[in-house]
């Protein structure tokens, strides 16, 4: 095996990519990546157990694949691709908890029959990267230092099942936490990820916990049974037309039960607490964007206390459950047509991953109070979006059927609001975002709020959400007549 070094033949404008397996499979998708610099990949080497591999396409073989926490620390990898078909899902477990370690994201292709028959691999890499669709090279946020803030520590991730919580658990469970309690509603979510991440769902365990957030006083008893030092609250209902319709629920969880989560952390002593907010939450139109927004100030009212509270700020996260993705790839698969709200409209994307390093660099980064957001270049048009997509699945005539913004939607998003100021901190690509501390009566507001939505008053509940956040103002959205179903135009 060749011995570790940075000098390799990878561009500085890259992602640097570690390959692990150099058969065929890794030698054509090394080949791909280095001829197309927009896979936003470049492979700096190999990992293999053939000890035979020194050298593959000019590019390193640095160790085993049990040598990977080793070479992605030395070699500063962003991304671990694994090139062998059909390995043993408890190897990628251990490859995938090693590269987590370092801050490093894992890609895999995938498995399908004859792959080694077939001489193009980058167009299944496609699928994977996402620099064309979201406008930009997918960006490695969470640093070294993260691992200080995770390691021996006891981490309590609420919304565990989900697909950020999910992420969350994956990553963190990479960086040696003392203990990794994860919190669902859903007993089916603990059991999908306890078996992901442990090879085995007895649940049995006391690090899996089924419990409502909106139960203040079960909230209390998890807190003090297990006394967790970080919290990452992930948990909340995301979906902007189901919120419109309920908007006493969307109050229940994403504003009430972030603050039952939050007082029981801080009644226990939580060193640090995160809340996962969304770009909605900045100058809100809609429901879920109030409620967001409410949740950002109740972590604003905890502040300068013994917790160091803090939220970060999402745009739309590419391949997350009902996001837009995997709605497209159902709709393209049925050979139905992509339906989009309006022609012009724009979202922010990022990645599952962007996302997760978002919000362990957040739990590093705060010293309390802040709103963390992601630099995420500029917003893309959702048609480009799906143009792009249909090229790179080869899905040819995709026929678009625009529906019109539904109530609450915006036809751009904003990062920040008018009333915030925007501030840099030690990530380059990170920024905060600071607003005026909660009135006086807030905590007489918010009651109000939670009494509407126990009654499930939905009216009272709209008016009590733009009476606690004045910025709130609901504009809703209308609907388009049919704009058009032509194939979609190559030059969009």
């Amino acid at each position: 095996m060749r011995p570790l070094s940075r000098e390799s033949a990878a561009r500085d404008d890259g992602l640097r990519t570690l390959i692990v397996g150099a058969g065929e499979a890794g030698k054509a998708l090394a080949r791909d990546l280095q001829r197309v610099e927009q896979f936003g990949l470049t492979p700096v080497g190999f990992l293999d157990d053939d000890p035979s591999k020194r050298t593959v396409r000019h590019l390193p073989v640095f160790g085993m694949l049990s040598d990977v926490l080793r070479v992605a620390t030395a070699e500063r990898i962003d991304v671990v691709v694994l090139a062998i078909p059909g390995l043993p899902e408890a190897d990628v477990a251990r490859l995938a908890t090693a590269a987590a370690r370092v801050g490093a994201s894992v890609r895999r292709l995938p498995s399908f029959v004859g792959l080694l028959q077939r001489d193009v691999v980058g167009t299944d890499m496609r699928s994977l990267d996402v620099a064309n669709l979201i406008g930009r090279n997918e960006m490695h946020v969470a640093s070294p230092e993260v691992i200080e803030t995770i390691r021996d520590r006891t981490v309590l991730v609420t919304g565990a099942g989900g697909s950020i919580g999910s992420e969350l658990c994956r990553q963190v469970n990479g960086f040696a936490p003392g203990r990794l309690v994860m919190l669902d509603h859903d007993e089916s979510n603990l059991h999908r990820l306890q078996l992901e991440l442990h090879g085995e769902a007895f649940l049995d365990s006391r690090d899996v916990v089924v419990a409502d957030i909106r139960d203040a006083e079960r909230m209390s008893q998890i807190m003090s049974q297990y006394r967790p030092e970080v919290v990452f609250h992930a948990a909340a209902l995301k979906h902007l037309p189901m919120l419109e319709q309920h908007p006493c629920e969307g109050v229940k969880s994403n504003v009430q039960g972030t603050d039952n989560v939050l007082r029981a952390a801080v009644s226990s002593g939580v060193e640090r607490f995160v809340v996962i907010s969304t770009d909605k939450a900045a100058d809100p139109t809609s429901v879920l964007g109030a409620t967001k927004a409410l949740a950002e100030q109740v972590v604003k009212a905890h502040s300068g206390g013994c917790t160091v509270v803090s939220a970060v700020r999402f745009g739309n996260v590419l391949g997350s459950r009902g996001s837009l993705l995997p709605v497209l790839v159902a709709q393209m698969g049925a050979g139905r047509e992509v339906t989009i709200t309006h022609p012009d409209v724009t979202r922010y994307f990022m990645t599952i991953e962007e996302a997760v390093g978002l919000v362990l660099e957040a739990a590093h980064l705060t010293a309390g109070g802040e709103t963390f957001v992601l630099d995420m270049g500029s917003p893309v048009r959702i048609v480009d979006l799906v143009s792009n997509f249909a090229r790179q699945l080869d899905v040819p005539d995709v026929r678009i059927r625009f529906t019109g913004l539904r109530q609450g939607e915006k036809l751009h998003e904003s990062l920040f609001s008018e009333a915030e100021e925007c501030f840099p901190t030690a990530h380059p690509r990170i920024f905060g975002a600071q607003a005026a501390p909660p009135a006086d009566d807030f905590d007489a507001l918010l009651g109000a709020l939670y009494d509407a939505a126990r009654r499930n008053a939905a009216d009272e509940v709209r008016s009590r959400l733009a009476e606690a956040l004045p910025p709130y103002r609901p504009e809703p959205g209308r609907r388009l007549e049919l704009v058009s179903e032509a194939p979609y135009p190559d030059d969009y």
